[in-house]
């Protein structure tokens, strides 16, 4: 095979947690895809395959008629005779019959095979139908006693490669004066800081110039500031990792965002970096060229 391309196939019985199982391999960087039709999945794998643009794809195949059962049938024999043991895999989540006719009832939602019978009747179809998709599946998971974060956690464990960036830091410098940014998970404002601002010869340059940053950087404020700030973030990253967040967006601010948040985003996002990873951006280092431009 001359391109190296992981396929997941999630498949299982509805209610058993698929659409959880999808999000977590979106987070594990997969192309992700939902309800495609089984009779169209050996020419999509091929198309991918031939692109070479994407390396790691997870496809959920739902039962959701039952037609769909001889396609998927046909779609497991077809992949299995174009020799992909190695790179395409099923993953089947089951659940007993009890706790999926709960989770029917709780949502309130009518099974797809049984939308004028008993849910129960439903699942007991659906069960016999898929019997050999599970057989075929590399990986069975049995959710009935798993929380949607439990079988978050049981994907990761499965499916976590060395290399996979499952979670990571956004750190933003921005301005007070231009307003919050609404996607941030912890703001911090560090206006408390001498400005480089009212410094004549640092006034026009920003904090990733190193005579700012240097400023910055050396004011005793600043000194205890980072060190109880940066020793603070390291300490509760673990929890939040392990709380199943895959991105954490961490925003300094000052008042144009243009010195002392920049320079302490580069500060802090680099020495955060030794540990995950992180990207860092500047929401409002133009805006000041940009009001100039308009006068």
């Amino acid at each position: 095979m001359a391109n190296n391309v992981q396929l997941v196939i999630i498949s299982g019985m509805s209610g058993a947690g698929k659409t959880v199982a999808m999000q977590a391999f979106e987070d594990l960087g997969y192309f992700c895809i939902d309800n495609m039709p089984p009779s169209l999945m050996t020419k999509f794998w091929e198309l991918v395959q031939e692109s070479g643009k994407i390396k790691k794809v997870a496809v959920v195949i739902d039962l959701r008629s039952k037609g769909f059962y001889d396609e998927i049938r046909q779609m497991t024999s077809e992949l299995s005779a174009l020799n992909q043991e190695d790179q395409a895999q099923i993953v089947f989540l089951d659940a007993d019959d009890e706790e999926l006719v709960s989770r029917y009832k709780e949502t309130r939602r009518s099974h797809p095979l049984a939308r004028n019978g008993r849910i129960v009747d439903g699942i007991q179809d659906e069960r016999s139908l898929l019997a050999p998709v599970k057989r075929a599946a590399r990986l069975v998971i049995n959710t009935t006693t798993m929380s949607p974060r439990s079988l978050r956690e049981e994907i990761f464990r499965h499916f976590e490669s060395g290399d996979a960036q499952s979670f990571h830091i956004e750190m933003m410098s921005f301005g007070f004066k231009y307003g919050l940014p609404i996607d941030a998970d912890i703001v911090m404002d560090v206006r408390f800081l001498p400005n480089p601002y009212y410094i004549p010869e640092l006034k026009k340059l920003t904090g990733l110039d190193q005579a700012v940053s240097d400023y910055v950087m050396s004011q005793p404020e600043t000194t205890k500031f980072y060190d109880q700030f940066l020793g603070l973030l390291e300490s509760i990253m673990p929890g939040y990792k392990r709380e199943g967040k895959t991105n954490l967006t961490i925003a300094i601010g000052c008042t144009g965002g243009q010195h002392r948040s920049v320079a302490l985003v580069e500060r802090i996002g680099n020495a955060l970096g030794d540990t995950y990873p992180v990207h860092i951006t500047h929401r409002d280092i133009e805006r000041r060229k940009e009001t100039v431009n308009r006068s």
